[in-house]
């Protein structure tokens, strides 16, 4: 039998288990106030290069972020361990291209407000998926799956509940209901998109190595989006021209995304698709006080209104708790592991180091030490990039409470950094 991993020797069924629960809620505060910057759509905007903006920002961030905590030659080493991935984090890559794209049309057409419960619907497909292709609360008890799913359903219901409160707040748009379909197709290809993410890292991949491979697809699939329906590469040029004093927000919003999205992928991977995901959808709260407190999107809202945000707000708090509490029993981890050795066996990978891997070990860091000179390079150029489109930046013309909004920052932040911490000492990022 082999030696207990590190992870085993600290007790760390627990403390794995609230490091995905850290990590979702991390997630939800990085994402939401990534969604703040696509409201620039409203200011007339194609949405295709607003989307390809964030997308550009989310390229060098995918990038940057995984040289930085882990190394060029630590990605590269896992990549060529676990080739079969490449293909499904292109995949996925694209799946969110065409998602974001579509999220920033149902932000036009129906406001942020509404979108945001719609295409928060992905935490019922990624149950699903997570269910009949990984195993996800087979064997989990009725407690357990009780949590599970009544707290699912309770953060879509309280999405929902809140969209519908405010839903009369939305801009004047002649296309609200092509805003709720793009809204509601955007959380089908989320949803969707978890598949690759689970595949992944039950094969012991780290997800700072998989974003760096789905971000080619990303950007591929968002700027043929922008080449084709903006005209041609003359088109184009004409709407980038025409985008470029707000870039510099585009790219601090798909940079914010990438947090979030690293956060919402540890949580995929250590609590699965089925816990981990509702509760990165907990960015339906951050964007509601967006929403409201920056944007000012609920001005004159009734009191009706705002009794049916508050309790689909308490609502939310309380599905995203009931997950927070569904550890997963044995039953459960048991056929976890049916899943995991299914894939060792499936791909050829050593079962050991699989599994060492998934309980947060990094088998992969043993003997690596150092950094390569490009990687500072690449951290230089990513600083040169922001600091020049900052440079070209100008305030756009719309309703913002700069104090709302620099409060908000600072508990994102808060957020974000503790979770950061917490992932550190436990796993070293693995």
């Amino acid at each position: 039998m082999p030696a207990p991993s590190t992870a085993t020797r600290r007790g760390s069924r627990t403390s794995l288990h609230w490091l995905g629960v850290i990590s979702g809620l991390a997630a939800g505060a990085g994402l939401g106030a990534a969604e703040a910057p696509t409201k620039l759509v409203t200011i007339g905007l194609s949405p295709f290069m607003v989307s390809l903006g964030m997308v550009a920002g989310v390229f060098v961030a995918r990038w940057t972020v995984p040289m930085v905590l882990k190394g060029s030659d630590y990605v590269w080493a896992d990549l060529r361990e676990k080739p079969h991935l490449i293909v499904w984090a292109l995949l996925a890559g694209m799946l969110w291209a065409v998602a974001n794209t579509l999220t920033v049309f149902a932000i036009r057409d129906v406001g942020l407000s509404v979108a945001f419960p719609l295409w928060n619907t992905n935490s019922l497909v990624g149950l699903f998926w997570g269910w009949l292709l990984f195993n996800e609360l087979r064997g989990a008890g009725t407690r357990a799956r009780t949590r599970v799913l009544g707290g699912a359903a309770a953060i879509v219901v309280g999405a929902c509940l809140t969209g519908l409160a405010t839903s009369h707040q939305a801009p004047g748009s002649p296309h609200p209901g092509m805003g709720i379909v793009a809204a509601v197709t955007a959380g089908m290809l989320w949803g969707t998109m978890y598949i690759p993410y689970r595949k992944a890292y039950i094969s012991g991949m780290n997800p700072l190595s998989f974003v760096t491979v789905f971000t080619f697809a990303e950007l591929g699939t968002t700027l043929a989006f922008a080449l084709v329906y903006e005209g041609g590469p003359q088109g184009f040029a004409t709407a980038l021209s025409a985008a470029k004093p707000v870039l510099f927000w585009l790219f601090l919003g798909g940079f914010c995304w990438v947090i979030g999205d690293l956060f919402q992928q540890y949580a995929a991977k250590y609590i699965g698709i089925g816990r981990g995901i509702p509760l990165s959808n907990t960015n339906q709260l951050w964007g509601l006080a967006w929403g409201a407190l920056v944007f000012g999107e609920f001005a004159g809202l009734g009191e009706t209104g705002r009794l049916m945000i508050v309790a689909g707000s308490l609502i939310m708090i309380g599905g995203a708790a009931a997950i927070s509490f569904a550890e997963a029993p044995e039953g459960e981890r048991a056929s976890w592991r049916i899943a995991m050795t299914r894939e060792c066996t499936r791909y050829g990978l050593d079962v050991d180091r699989v599994a060492a891997a998934v309980a947060g070990d990094d088998p992969l860091s043993a003997g690596r030490t150092g950094r390569r000179w490009w990687e500072y390079l690449v951290a230089a150029v990513a600083v040169g990039i922001f600091a020049w489109l900052a440079s070209l930046a100008a305030r756009p013309s719309l309703q913002f409470d700069a104090a709302w909004g620099a409060a908000l920052t600072i508990i994102t932040i808060l957020f974000i950094v503790f979770g950061g911490v917490v992932l550190y000492r436990r796993t070293r990022f693995s």
